[in-house]
């Protein structure tokens, strides 16, 4: 246990002594906040015009259907963003196994007492647990506008959610490409070609039957994704994206796990 949360203190410090981590940080934080209220922005400007055109205010009826939250900023948001996070997260999980075989670290690392279990448990942790530093970051102007107008929480709960579990859906691919290869540049390009590939299979449907669409439709990152702009949390979307770390995991400790035994 002593060595495992050295482990941890090691991957931490490596993690955050790069210039990368919080150049991510801030990137991220800056641009949720660009798309957050400018959609924010957008829902106010047709409230007023609604206002404006019905001279009597709100008073005169309710707010027609086209006008909510959901379709003008939640559902949009939650489009940009998750695509967004196919760029910065990538930069982060490339260092953290093709760096150590290319310094010749990892070889110090797979000799020593930690199993290799041990150390992909510690490895996605502090990868995890930036990816969700990110969004909390990243949320801080949106949560405090929402809740101080006291709109749509609940939505806000699910977008940040969704985007928590999509960020740790892009991490666990890209510690698996990582693990993978030496080359960092590699692992990051294959990180980005995966996760977008895997995230929308709409392109292929032209070309597969009916029911081969429907599976695919159900493997991908999107499909599971776009509910939370709903508001909808489930097991089952919670579950698919459990699931894509604990197969990757999976991938990365037999690859760690093969090297130690190779001469």
């Amino acid at each position: 246990m002593r060595a495992f949360r050295a482990l941890l203190a090691k991957e931490s410090a490596v993690l955050f002594a790069s210039p990368v981590a919080y150049l991510v940080l801030t990137t991220v934080a800056i641009l949720t906040s660009i798309v957050f209220f400018e959609h924010l922005r957008l829902y106010n400007h047709q409230l007023f015009l609604y206002a404006s055109s019905n001279m009597g205010g709100f008073e005169s009826g309710a707010i027609p259907d086209y006008i909510n939250l959901r379709d003008t900023v939640f559902y949009p948001v939650m489009e940009q963003l998750g695509l967004l996070l196919l760029l910065p997260i990538p930069l982060v999980t490339m260092r953290v196994f093709a760096r150590e075989r290319d310094t010749g670290t990892e070889e110090m690392l797979l000799t020593s007492a930690i199993a290799p279990t041990s150390i992909v448990v510690a490895k996605y942790a502090i990868t995890f647990s930036f990816v969700a530093l990110m969004m909390v970051v990243s949320f801080i102007y949106p949560a405090s506008a929402v809740v101080r107008g006291g709109l749509g929480l609940q939505h806000l709960f699910a977008v940040f959610l969704g985007l928590v579990l999509m960020g740790w859906g892009i991490a666990s691919i890209g510690l698996a490409c990582s693990a993978l290869t030496r080359s960092q540049v590699i692992a990051a390009a294959t990180t980005i070609a995966v996760a977008y590939l895997l995230y929308d299979f709409g392109w292929s449907y032209s070309f597969v039957s009916p029911d081969t669409a429907i599976w695919l439709d159900k493997a991908s990152l999107h499909y599971h994704f776009a509910r939370f702009s709903e508001g909808i949390v489930t097991l089952e979307d919670i579950a698919y994206f459990a699931c894509l770390a604990w197969m990757t995991a999976a991938v990365v400790r037999t690859s760690l796990a093969l090297r130690r035994i190779s001469p």
